[in-house]
């Protein structure tokens, strides 16, 4: 399959590259099929979720843990049972970025991560409820990855 996309142009895609969102992002619950692309020279640290139906929709993400070595996201019981794991530890996370010039102002969202499950291809963004995260923190506030986003 193939899919114009807003940052990468025309690509194409495999059925199994798709994440799906059961209750789509916040502010976007009818979108709920995305793919996850890395940008070029990100190490995997910033990425893109490009929407699979809407072509200009595509929400930039970074590797929290790339930023926050110690970030420690923890899903509630329901949460993971919609996951189908039993700790979060078995979820790939992301985190939302808002991009602003200067880059230092650009923010991320700590506090309503994306959920992966890579062996089902399931995701979620969840409100984490512990761990005191913030859902603007500034690239500024961090030691790695300044120029991340």
């Amino acid at each position: 399959m193939e899919i114009t996309t807003k940052y990468f142009g025309q690509i194409a895609y495999e059925a199994g590259d798709v994440l799906y969102f059961r209750d789509g992002l916040f502010g976007f619950e009818e979108e709920t099929q995305f793919l996850l692309l890395p940008f070029a020279d990100s190490d995997g640290t910033l990425l893109c979720f490009q929407s699979v139906t809407t072509p200009g929709l595509a929400f930039v993400a970074m590797n929290p843990f790339s930023l926050k070595p110690d970030y420690a996201p923890r899903l509630r019981p329901a949460e993971l049972k919609a996951m189908d794991v039993t700790q979060s530890e078995e979820l790939s996370f992301y985190v939302l970025c808002v991009v602003r010039q200067p880059v230092s102002e650009s923010t991320v969202n700590l506090k309503c991560p994306v959920a992966v499950n890579e062996d089902t291809g399931t995701a979620m963004q969840t409100i984490l409820e512990d761990g005191g995260y913030e859902m603007r923190h500034r690239l500024s506030e961090f030691q790695e990855g300044r120029s991340s986003c």
